[in-house]
């Protein structure tokens, strides 16, 4: 006798993209808004980094002339303030004096970078707000503790993303590498003649080569930030994917359980119903088609303004409304364009429109006639 070995498992193991089933429904509207509010976006830092490098060697250029005799007064008055410190003080000079030139020779040297550290600011900032538009979020400044778990963290480092994160350093290395191997080659000998020039002619030139290098490795990191802003957008996009499950789910959170609703729409067409059939024996006469439609009129000259339909139906209830009207001696008058517009027209409990006045009014005045009310229209 063979002995069977029975393995239990779990398909959903089997699974891509794990319970639910691949990834193939479009995100919802609310699973975007949701991913907006925890700060996922889809944003290229390329595009913050290759503005600001550009603005940064287009800046330098302009203010190059101005930057240049700002530093070369920066270092004159450094150096000057030294004999002067020295000259007032005999034996050790004292720590405050230091303190107080170091702190006007960093209150300049600041002046002169901040157009820079300002224009940097600035374009991080309007590259993020054109790219993602202004919705700021405090939930990415939370602390997550699931980040702490070192497993996570291995996953995060042999992750696709940080593979593609790799290529892209690499890529970004070699073409800029490239440029800037093939600039320098072509300058090498005007860079040997820089002990033949003043210190002024050799900050001008220096200045010069290092802004038309840094605009050219701009214009490579343009490239490589279109590049990366459209991969960014579509791995957000797929990122952001849903399983059938998860449409469903959602569906069901959002909109509520599509049977419980249903339910209720059921329970409140009968509550309706009942309130309709218990206002049904009030009603002065029933308007038939003769049987797909019938409309139940009341009118009360002494309360209303104008006569009120106060049970409906068609087909099936249409044959209910006739058969209560029969118990009950409501009569049952057959019209059936005005059994059809009635119908069509007029809500529950609400007054027929004007337009409809003379042809119910006719109806009316024929029903009283003949139960002997023909008073009671005046």
């Amino acid at each position: 006798m063979t002995d069977t070995l029975m393995l239990r498992y779990n398909l959903q193991f089997f699974a891509k993209d794990g319970p639910g089933g691949e990834k193939t429904e479009e995100p919802t509207s609310k699973k975007l808004k949701d991913a907006r509010k925890d700060g996922q976006v889809a944003k290229s830092k390329e595009i913050a980094n290759a503005a600001t490098i550009l603005a940064m060697f287009l800046l330098i250029r302009i203010y190059l002339g101005t930057l240049g005799t700002n530093f070369m007064g920066f270092f004159s008055y450094m150096y000057g303030i030294i004999p002067d410190t020295i000259r007032h003080y005999d034996g050790e000079i004292p720590s405050l004096s230091i303190v107080g030139a170091v702190r006007t020779g960093m209150i300049r040297l600041l002046l002169m970078v901040a157009p820079f550290l300002l224009t940097a600011f600035g374009i991080a900032f309007v590259s993020d707000l054109v790219q993602v538009k202004w919705e700021p979020t405090t939930k990415p400044l939370k602390p997550k503790f699931k980040n702490l778990n070192p497993v996570n963290g291995v996953k995060r480092i042999f992750s696709m993303n940080s593979l593609i994160n790799l290529l892209k350093s690499l890529l970004k290395l070699i073409l800029v590498g490239a440029v800037v191997y093939s600039y320098v080659k072509g300058i090498i000998n005007g860079i040997y003649g820089l002990y033949d020039l003043t210190l002024k002619q050799v900050i001008g030139l220096l200045g010069q080569i290092v802004t038309d290098l840094g605009i050219r490795i701009a214009a490579v990191y343009i490239i490589i930030a279109a590049a990366d802003y459209g991969y960014q957008k579509w791995k957000f996009h797929e990122d952001m994917k849903m399983t059938k499950q998860e449409v469903k789910d959602e569906f069901k959170t959002y909109e509520g359980d599509p049977q419980i609703k249903g339910k209720q729409r059921q329970r409140m067409r009968e509550a309706s119903m009942r309130r309709m059939m218990q206002e049904l024996p009030s009603a002065d006469v029933v308007i038939t088609n003769p049987t797909h439609y019938a409309v139940a009129i009341r009118y009360d000259r002494g309360s209303d303004d104008a006569p009120f339909v106060i049970a409906k139906g068609a087909d099936y209830l249409a044959q209910k409304i006739r058969e209560v009207a029969k118990e009950h001696e409501i009569y049952i008058y057959e019209d059936k364009p005005l059994a059809r517009m009635l119908y069509a027209n007029v809500d529950l409990m609400m007054p027929i429109p004007p337009e409809l006045y003379e042809a119910v009014a006719n109806v009316l005045a024929f029903v009283y006639q003949i139960e002997g009310r023909l008073e009671k229209t005046g």
